[in-house]
């Protein structure tokens, strides 16, 4: 392995004279590195031999294939331009041209290679290289289609639960797909001009952003609370550090390269440290979120952390350690999606069980216990709706098809019954009358039961005529319920007073009026209904009493 401190051309005239494996390599950063290849290496790879060169940073690589008949053949690549010598999975292939004579040797000259102690180099049959090309194109397609469905899925269902986990899980799936297709060279299908030293920059700095990425999406994964303060802050900064030694990493062309990646691969593993003791810290105090998300986490850490320490490099058909971790990182967001999607939906049932029983607790806020009608409150909130259109228009007349008509009605000479035969049989004639009474309850009535004996409907749609009929129809069907054993069929009556509603009215005027029609109705000997006529309220002390009130015939 000569060095030579300026360039040459690829011919065989510059074909350095010896080539020497022993001694420290200097000086090659920023001129060129000859490597050969002899005859008893070739012989393993097969009769097709086909070389297989993981792309690193260099200017330009030239190949030269040497026969017995003493004839050469050259390739070349350089920096933005591969031509068809590249394959999915991060390599260079250069297939030597078929010829009578055997191969006996063959030499590669890097130009201004960045590091010579990360060149990845292979030698395989020519049909192994075709069966590993389309596996490799397969496996790595299949698992950026994961990655860039798992981003999209989990960039929606931030959006849908509105929660910061899956929008950093999303984020991170973002940047895997570009990396993975950084890496894997799957991007030269669109920007053939990328390939060489930009795309290996790029990934340098996009795996290092993923780190960060990752980590953030762990830590807002797991419940709050559930990690100590001081252990979430110190792995968010090593997480931030590992992120910004990829900045100048990604810049540097030359210099201490290999000190740096060990540095970075420090801070990787110190990192899987930090962040695997979230994980269990958050599993031990009960962390419903780490029991979910451990078994996504736990594969690409293992892969992470192996192979920051095992050499993979010739692992996974050359794919090396990338393979691994683009594996390992489609295997998570898969994981990860239908974890989240089982916890969200597991929250989202408890929320609307939470919310049926709410609306339950409201809704028998609003129900007489006894009787189970609506009490007070409940029928003022399903009747505001009702009289909003009557309310709201202060200067309309209405007509009979938008009239509303409330009804209140009162048992007649309840407190005897209750003296006479105990509150055992007052409550017995409630619910039976309530029974009755909850017949009417419609779209177009609504019933309640306002306190004690007093009872109470209003009707819509109805004018003056068809409010007395439906007043009367009420009160003979109440007074013929059988109220057995207590009483007889018939001997339970009640008196009803009906107001209409006019323009302006809200439902304390309505009371009023109707109230004052009831109170007439019992004082005119009682199982009767009074409808009051437009009623004219005096000022002053007694205006909470009417001057007159109609009768009906």
């Amino acid at each position: 392995m000569p060095r030579a401190p300026r360039q040459h051309r690829a011919t065989d005239a510059t074909l350095p004279t010896r080539f020497s494996c022993h001694g420290e390599l200097r000086d090659y950063q920023r001129a060129s590195l000859w490597l050969k290849v002899n005859a008893q290496t070739l012989a393993q790879a097969g009769p097709t031999p086909v070389l297989m060169v993981h792309s690193s940073r260099f200017d330009a690589l030239h190949v030269g294939f040497f026969y017995r008949d003493g004839t050469a053949d050259w390739q070349e690549v350089a920096r933005g331009a591969y031509g068809a010598n590249w394959r999915l999975g991060g390599q260079i292939a250069f297939v030597p041209p078929q010829r009578d004579a055997a191969l006996v040797g063959v030499v590669l000259r890097f130009d201004r290679v960045a590091s010579a102690p990360m060149l990845r180099m292979r030698l395989i049959d020519g049909g192994q290289a075709q069966i590993q090309a389309t596996a490799m194109a397969s496996m790595i397609g299949a698992m950026l289609m994961l990655l860039a469905l798992g981003a999209v899925y989990n960039f929606g269902l931030a959006f849908a639960v509105r929660r910061q986990f899956p929008a950093w899980q999303g984020a991170w799936a973002t940047c895997m797909v570009a990396w993975g297709a950084m890496w894997s060279q799957f991007h030269l299908f669109f920007f053939p001009g990328l390939a060489g030293v930009v795309s290996a920059q790029i990934c340098t700095a996009l795996s290092c952003l993923a780190t960060l990425l990752a980590t953030y999406s762990l830590l807002t994964a797991i419940d709050p609370g559930h990690v100590p303060r001081w252990l979430g802050r110190t792995t968010r900064v090593v997480a931030l550090a590992t992120a910004l030694l990829g900045v100048p990493l990604s810049l540097m062309r030359s210099g201490p390269l290999e000190f740096w990646a060990n540095a970075l691969g420090f801070l990787v593993l110190l990192l899987l440290v930090l962040a695997g003791s979230c994980l269990i810290t958050a599993w031990r105090r009960g962390s419903s979120a780490a029991r979910a998300f451990v078994g996504a986490w736990a594969v690409p850490m293992l892969a992470l952390g192996l192979s920051s320490v095992v050499d993979f490099s010739h692992a996974v058909w050359g794919g090396g350690s990338q393979m691994l971790v683009l594996a390992a990182s489609a295997w998570q967001t898969v994981w990860l999606s239908v974890a989240a999607t089982r916890r969200f939906m597991g929250m989202r049932i408890e929320r609307d069980r939470a919310l049926v029983a709410e609306a339950a607790a409201q809704e028998q806020a609003r129900r007489d216990p006894l009787t189970g009608l609506r009490n007070r409150r409940g029928f003022t909130d399903a009747i505001t709706p009702l009289l909003d259109r009557v309310t709201q228009a202060p200067d309309a007349v209405l007509d009979d098809s938008q009239g509303v008509a409330l009804l209140l009605l009162d048992v007649d000479r309840f407190k005897a019954i209750n003296d006479a035969h105990g509150h055992d049989a007052g409550d017995v004639v409630l619910v039976t009358l309530a029974r009755r009474l909850a017949r009417w309850d419609g779209a177009m009535c609504v019933t309640a039961r306002l306190g004690g004996e007093e009872f109470a409907l209003l009707a819509t749609g109805m004018g003056r005529f068809a409010a007395l009929q439906l007043a009367e129809s009420v009160r003979t069907g109440l007074g013929d319920c059988d109220h057995s054993p207590f009483f007889g069929r018939g001997q339970v009556t009640v008196s009803v007073g009906v107001a209409m509603a006019r323009p302006g009215d809200d439902f304390a005027a309505l009371y009023r009026t109707a109230d004052a029609a009831l109170y007439a109705a019992k004082h005119q000997g009682r199982n009767r209904v009074v409808i009051a006529p437009d009623v004219i309220y005096p000022e002053g002390d007694d205006a909470a009493m009417p001057i007159r009130i109609g009768i009906s015939d």
